[in-house]
C-alpha cells in the first residue's frame, strides 16, 4: 500500500465519507500548494492539544468552561441534553436556546454494549443536585429508538433520583415538518404528529 492509498484509506474512514470522496480529497491535497498541505496537517496535528471537553457540559472547546457555560446571560435554570458535541453547534447556529447544555457522548445501545454507565448521566444528575435553580431538562436526542430509550431513562433516573425536586423532564416535539406534505410523511413521522398534537 502506498502512501496515497494510505491516506485514502485514512479518509474513508471518517463519517460521511465514502472510497471515491476519499480520493477526490487525497488528488485534491496533491495538487495544491505545498504550504496548503503543511498547513492542514499542523491543525490535524494539535487538534487533539487545543481541543477537549467542557469540564461541565462536556461539549468540545478550547477554552474550559466552555463558551455557553462561562455566559453567565445564559439561563442557568434550563438543560438541553444532546447526544454528541456537534448537536450542540446545530442548535446554537438557530439562536432560540438561551439555556445550557449537557453532552452524553452517544445513546444507550443494548445490542452494541452501550449501557447508561458508558454515557455522561451520572454528571448530569451530579449538575443537577448541585444546582438548586434547575426546573427544566430538554431530552434533545435523535427520534430514533436509541434516542427514544435513552429519553426514557433519563426521565426515570431524573424522577426517582431527584424526587424532592419539581424538575420538569422534556423532549423535543417531533413530527410534520413546515412545509411538508402528508402524501410523502413516513407512518413514524405522522404517529408522532397525532401524539405531540396541540390545542389551537
Amino acid at each position: 500500500m502506498n502512501a496515497i492509498d494510505e491516506l485514502t484509506d485514512s479518509f474513508s474512514r471518517l463519517p460521511g465519507i465514502g472510497k471515491k470522496s476519499a480520493q477526490r480529497i487525497v488528488n485534491h491535497l496533491l495538487s495544491v500548494d505545498d504550504s496548503e498541505c503543511k498547513k492542514f496537517s499542523q491543525r490535524l496535528k494539535v487538534l487533539h492539544e487545543k481541543i477537549k471537553p467542557c469540564s461541565i457540559c462536556g461539549a468540545w472547546t478550547e477554552d474550559d468552561p466552555c463558551y455557553v457555560c462561562s455566559d453567565a446571560l445564559r439561563e442557568q435554570n434550563v438543560i438541553c441534553v444532546v447526544e454528541q458535541s456537534q448537536d450542540v453547534s446545530v442548535i446554537e447556529s438557530y439562536r432560540e436556546f438561551r439555556g445550557t447544555y449537557h453532552v452524553l457522548g452517544g445513546l444507550i445501545k443494548p445490542l452494541e454494549g452501550i449501557g447508561p454507565d458508558r454515557l455522561r448521566i451520572g454528571e448530569l444528575v451530579d449538575r443537577i443536585r448541585k444546582n438548586d435553580g434547575i426546573t427544566e431538562i430538554i431530552v434533545a436526542t435523535n427520534p430514533t429508538v436509541e434516542g427514544d430509550t435513552t429519553a426514557l431513562y433519563l426521565n426515570k433516573v431524573i424522577t426517582e433520583t431527584l424526587q424532592d425536586r419539581n424538575i420538569k423532564v422534556t423532549r423535543l416535539a417531533t413530527g410534520i415538518p413546515v412545509g411538508g406534505d402528508l402524501e410523502y410523511i413516513d407512518k413514524r413521522t405522522l404517529s408522532l404528529s397525532f401524539r405531540g398534537r396541540i390545542q389551537l
